[in-house]
């Protein structure tokens, strides 16, 4: 059984039981029923309820010790209960000479077992000696309070003994009961109304006892009734709170019942009530009312003992407290209900400068900033919250005029009588707040240019709410690490410093300009789109403007990515712009991009080209097909192109014009030149045993053709795959050559003269072309199909590159034949060979072996 429902169930044995009661009361004062018959039905009717719930809080099952003590109190109270219901119903069945002596059976056999069973009641606490006098003085007070108005309230006229010796052992015992009763009423309610349960039912048995002996009217038995019924409740409900754990009643103050008053109250109004029946008082009575005094007496010396000894506490503990307040540093502000100063604390005069007679009366608005006052005014208004005191953070005035910064908890002790005020402790954090900012200022800026750095530049975007703007990151090449490239004898950190104050220079006041990395910068403004484009422009004039150094001018290359802020992801933002930064990078610098989903496809495609590039080679993803060379009279192989292909597994077949350049950027061009030459050598030393006569054309960059060790590779290789020289072709594309032809007339020179033919891809009938072409050692020239034309006025400018070549002793062919058309027109110029689609397509070696066992030979 809980403990909640031992709480609930008793709830119907208090209207059983006074029902029951009331009735048979009621029965015997109309006469119905003869008034003994009455009190002894009443006693056992009303008390039958209260003993069956008894004996169920004695069968409770328990095996604690709490649960056995409150099985053996509960069996202790039933038979008290019952012995006392017995004593009521008893008298009338017996002769009237026994009655006396039953009524006294019984009132001694209900007070051992409620002793006894009181006794017993679990929660018990071992007092002081101080407490157990004060308790001994208390019972003694009432004791003799009780037993002087019990000897002169009894009627006048011979008094049998037995009621002399019931009134003096029933007023100690009441007594005793109701001083503890009332000093445990909050810590054991339970127990404490077992006690006045107890209390009450011995005083209805000890008036039954006094009417028995002064053989009183039948008829006034029943006043008895209503006392011990209502006595058995409260055991009844006393003991349920008990056996459920006794839990304390609500918090206040300390119980304060009259120690002193109640039994000098009682006293006197037995006296008063004596002298108006009866008239004067005994000498027994005189002793007994005098007695009454040393109890009271040394309560009030007790009571003062106890104020002085609580009044030296609380002084010491007032002195300690009070040294705790005076050498702190937090001042404390007491405020009365209309939030006016009522006290400070020594700390207001020695650290705030605040002198108690000029502040105490004052409005606490009055010291606190203007602009701070409505909001902690509001704050302390606001009813409590749950989350704890509030914070509140002000500037307050100090006594030298000057504003400082405070956080103040707050403690609302207006509902607490002792207090009834608002206690403010108060803190200067100035120094700390000040300290704070600054280290919010270093950890935003970059220390080399005091401009903000990436973590707050992501703050300030996180946090814009307002207009759209726009985010432009700058790329400066030149400054460190890579400040080689601005030339010798350069300051990296004086020319970062210089970029820095010409960003600023150009940008608005409005802007925040930060370094992202040692070469990278951001701008955020507020200006649209096409006003953020002008402001990337004129960054880049101011940044490509010549830095005068020791040893010249430096110049720096600039890339502006631009990127809309749109209230998205920090994060996501700056990547955009950093994307479009990437692109003007790629696209050669000194130019502003501006990100778009497209070009991010591009960048995305790019850096999955730069991460899966490396270690293709290795992993056996490179390819080659081949394109045969036709020879344009009789449609005969006469030679091959080897074209690179990139299989990858992730991004699928690369071809040369996205690979490249990436190859370029990554530095693998020459692993990349390398495998292409070892692998076409060798398939062109396998087609060689066949008997055919085909040379094999592989394409170089400006960079391979410029390499150091091209010739010696190139042997190599030859040697290696028993591949004659002249059967090679290396071609190099004509718009690469660049400005330095010097380097590329010597590296060509070195190839034939090892027997290597050359070629020139890629040629463009142009004024520098021509001139160019007459210094060039070349063999083949490729001519693209811009100089074909789809009319025949074309075919005069045809006519000459070919009769060029004729006079320079260069075969010209004629790459990109898309048509048949253009077969003819290159036919009718006079070229020998030819290279296209219309002719025949890129294949794999596989399938150009097939293509060429079509013809019985090759031809050279």
């Amino acid at each position: 059984m809980t403990d909640a429902s031992l709480l609930r169930r008793p709830l119907s044995v208090p209207v059983v039981s006074s029902v029951l009661a009331a009735l048979l009361v009621s029965v015997g004062l109309t006469g119905l029923l003869p008034p003994p018959a009455a009190v002894a039905l009443a006693g056992v009717g009303g008390c039958a309820p209260v003993v069956g719930r008894l004996l169920r809080l004695a069968a409770v099952d328990g095996r604690d010790r709490r649960s056995r003590l409150c099985r053996r109190a509960a069996a202790l109270l039933v038979a008290a209960v019952t012995v006392a219901a017995l004593t009521v119903a008893v008298p009338p069945l017996v002769p009237a000479g026994w009655r006396v002596g039953v009524a006294v059976a019984g009132l001694g056999a209900a007070t051992a077992t409620f002793a006894a069973g009181l006794l017993l009641l679990p929660g018990h606490s071992r007092s002081t000696p101080r407490a157990r006098l004060r308790r001994g003085v208390d019972v003694l007070g009432l004791g003799t309070a009780l037993l002087f108005a019990g000897w002169v309230l009894v009627p006048s006229g011979p008094v049998p003994p037995v009621v002399r010796v019931v009134t003096v052992l029933g007023a100690t015992g009441l007594a005793g009961l109701l001083v503890s009763a009332l000093a445990d009423r909050r810590r054991r309610p339970g127990a404490a109304r077992c006690r006045v349960g107890a209390a009450t039912v011995l005083l209805g048995l000890a008036g039954l006892v006094a009417l028995e002996a002064y053989r009183a009217p039948a008829v006034t038995l029943l006043t008895l009734v209503p006392v011990l019924v209502g006595g058995a409740l409260l055991t009844a409900a006393g003991m349920t709170r008990v056996a459920a754990g006794d839990p304390p009643g609500p918090a206040g103050p300390p119980p304060a019942w009259p120690r002193v008053t109640a039994p000098a109250a009682v006293a006197s109004v037995a006296a008063a009530g004596h002298l108006a029946v009866v008239g004067g008082f005994s000498a027994t009575a005189v002793l007994l009312g005098l007695a009454v005094i040393p109890p009271l007496v040394g309560r009030e010396l007790i009571s003062a003992a106890d104020d002085r000894r609580w009044a030296g506490r609380l002084a010491a503990r007032e002195a300690y407290f009070r040294t705790l307040v005076s050498g702190g540093r937090d001042l404390i502000l007491v405020l009365d209900d209309r939030l006016r100063v009522h006290w400070l604390s020594a700390a207001g005069e020695r650290w705030f400068g605040l002198r108690r007679s000029e502040v105490c009366g004052l409005a606490l608005a009055d010291l606190l900033h203007p602009d701070d006052a409505p909001g902690v005014l509001t704050r302390l208004a606001a009813p409590p919250q749950d989350d704890g005191p509030p914070l509140l953070v002000a500037r307050m005035r100090a006594g030298d005029g000057a504003w400082r910064e405070i956080e103040s908890t707050v403690s609302d002790q207006r509902d607490v009588p002792e207090v009834a005020a608002v206690v403010l402790h108060v803190r200067d954090v100035g120094d700390r707040r000040r300290l704070e900012r600054e280290l919010r200022r270093v950890a935003a800026a970059d220390p080399l240019t005091g401009l903000a750095n990436r973590q707050e530049l992501l703050r300030v975007l996180g946090e814009r709410a307002g207009p759209p703007g726009a985010l432009l990151v700058v790329d400066v090449h030149g400054c460190p690490p890579a400040q080689d490239a601005a030339g010798p004898g350069v300051d990296g950190d004086a020319l970062t410093v210089t970029t820095a104050r010409r960003l600023r220079d150009v940008v608005g006041p409005r802007d925040l300009v930060s370094r992202l990395s040692g070469t990278e910068f951001a701008v955020v403004t507020d200006a649209a789109s096409v006003p953020a484009y002008a402001l990337g422009e004129r960054l880049l004039a101011a940044l490509t403007e010549p830095w005068p150094v020791p040893t010249g001018m430096a110049r720096l290359r600039v890339a502006v990515g631009l990127a809309e802020l749109t209230g998205g992801d920090p994060q996501d933002v700056l990547r955009q712009a950093d994307l479009a930064r990437r692109r003007a990078v790629q696209l050669g610098r000194n130019r502003v991009e501006w990100y778009d989903a497209c070009l991010e496809e591009q960048l995305v495609r790019r850096m999955d080209l730069e991460r899966e590039l490396p270690g293709a080679a290795a992993r056996g993803e490179l390819d080659l097909v081949y394109q045969p060379v036709l020879a344009l009279v009789d449609r005969r192989p006469a030679g091959i192109e080897a074209l690179l292909r990139w299989r990858s597994p992730v991004l699928g077949t690369v071809l040369p014009a996205e690979l490249l350049p990436v190859a370029e950027d990554l530095g693998l061009l020459g692993e990349l030149g390398r495998w292409v030459l070892d692998r076409a050598c060798r398939q062109l030393a396998d087609w060689s045993y066949g008997g055919r006569e085909l040379w094999l054309a592989v394409n170089l960059t400006l960079a391979e053709l410029l390499a150091p060790d091209l010739v010696p590779r190139v042997a190599t290789v030859l040697a290696g795959h028993g591949v004659p020289a002249e059967r090679l072709v290396l071609e190099i594309a004509e718009p690469g050559l660049g400005a330095d032809l010097s380097m590329v007339v010597a590296r060509l020179a070195g190839l034939r003269a090892m027997g290597v033919r050359t070629a020139l891809d890629s040629f463009r009938a142009e004024h520098a072309s021509l001139t160019r072409l007459r210094r060039l050692p070349i063999d083949l020239l490729k001519v693209q199909p811009q100089p074909v034309g789809p009319d025949e006025g074309t075919r005069p400018l045809i006519d000459v590159v070919v009769g060029l070549g004729e006079r320079l002793g260069v075969t010209v062919v004629m790459a990109e034949l898309e048509s048949e058309p253009d077969v003819d027109r290159a036919t009718r110029a006079g070229c020998r060979y030819g290279q296209g689609f219309a002719l025949a397509r890129p294949a794999t070696a596989e399938r150009v072996e097939a293509y060429f066992a079509e013809f019985p030979s090759a031809f050279r």
